[in-house]
């Protein structure tokens, strides 16, 4: 294979992004017919099956590689008509990006009203687990992501933001109620309020308190269960699955939880919530991670970013990748 034809890459994109043959060659205007020959012929090409022919469409591993390049090559092709002056009537740049939940509601949002709008930038976030967010950048819906892997996907770099420090808190009513003997026994019977399903930072934290060797590993936040709440937290566990919401749960006394420190901080001080253990916080690393594109506003929105996990976040120890 010496190249690969580009009216068969737009097509392909076309289809995933439009979800059918028909919608994609709607927006190609060209026949249903041609968009599935030219699938097929940069199927053979490749020598890949690069689309699961469902409703809607979903690309392959194969097929999220080539539609990752149909991004990036279309995102290139912006970039050098905007520097050649023929950018009119191509409307704002677009910036999709994927971030977490708890960095959204603390830190990150601040970041878009220091993006200049001269051209205007279109920023889209993703709302996304930490240790999900790589997912979308390796099928290519998004440019960057705040994340918590620090090993690259194929085509992106990768830098240290810094440590999303959580506290775990309760109510004070909630002490009195649950929290009244050794805190590790009590919270694994406690009512515990997780962010979903495979939150699991509250289980780390339980069996941290009993001497578990290896800590927060990256994206227990939302990574995969690594036990089950027999060895954390209790069984009665409520999900509330927004940043807000989650600390809004742990504040009305419905279980006790690990809130965002810039969340937590100012209701210990107002005696609103109580710290149950002042010295074990939980340490998330978050990672920032971008296509390797010579792009100026993705270089521009990176810098700003970096800039505000500096001033947000806590500095990862010496020696830390």
């Amino acid at each position: 294979m010496d190249e690969l034809p580009l009216d068969q890459v737009r097509t392909l994109l076309a289809v995933v992004d439009e979800g059918t043959f028909d919608a994609a060659a709607a927006a190609l205007h060209v026949t249903p017919s041609a968009v599935s020959q030219r699938v097929k012929a940069l199927e053979q090409r490749t020598g890949r099956v690069l689309l699961m022919r469902t409703k809607p469409v979903r690309a392959t591993d194969s097929g999220e590689v080539v539609i990752r390049f149909a991004r990036q090559l279309a995102r290139l092709e912006r970039d050098a008509r905007a520097e050649l002056g023929m950018a009119e009537g191509m409307g704002p740049v677009r910036l999709p990006i994927a971030v977490n939940a708890d960095s959204l509601a603390t830190w990150f949002l601040p970041v878009l009203s220091r993006v200049p709008q001269d051209p205007p930038v279109c920023v889209e976030l993703h709302r996304e687990d930490e240790s999900h967010t790589t997912a979308l950048l390796r099928e290519g819906q998004v440019m960057a992501a705040v994340t918590s892997s620090p090993d690259p996907v194929a085509g992106c770099s990768v830098r240290m933001l810094g440590l999303a420090r959580y506290l775990p808190v309760a109510s004070p009513d909630f002490v009195a109620r649950h929290l009244t003997g050794a805190l590790e026994r009590d919270l694994r019977r406690a009512p515990t309020i997780v962010f979903d399903r495979k939150d699991e930072l509250q289980d780390v934290f339980v069996r941290s308190l009993a001497g578990a060797r290896g800590g927060v590993r990256a994206g227990v936040r939302a990574g995969s269960r690594a036990g089950d709440a027999a060895s954390g937290a209790g069984p009665v566990r409520h999900l509330v699955p927004t940043s807000e919401g989650f600390r809004d749960a742990v504040v009305a006394g419905l279980g006790w939880g690990l809130v965002p420190e810039q969340q937590a901080r100012p209701l210990v001080r107002t005696g609103r919530l109580v710290l149950l253990a002042p010295r074990r916080p939980m340490d998330v690393p978050l990672y920032w991670q971008q296509w390797k594109l010579d792009s100026p506003a993705l270089s521009l929105v990176a810098r700003l970013v970096a800039d505000a996990a500096g001033e947000a976040l806590r500095k990862p120890p010496a020696g830390t990748p």
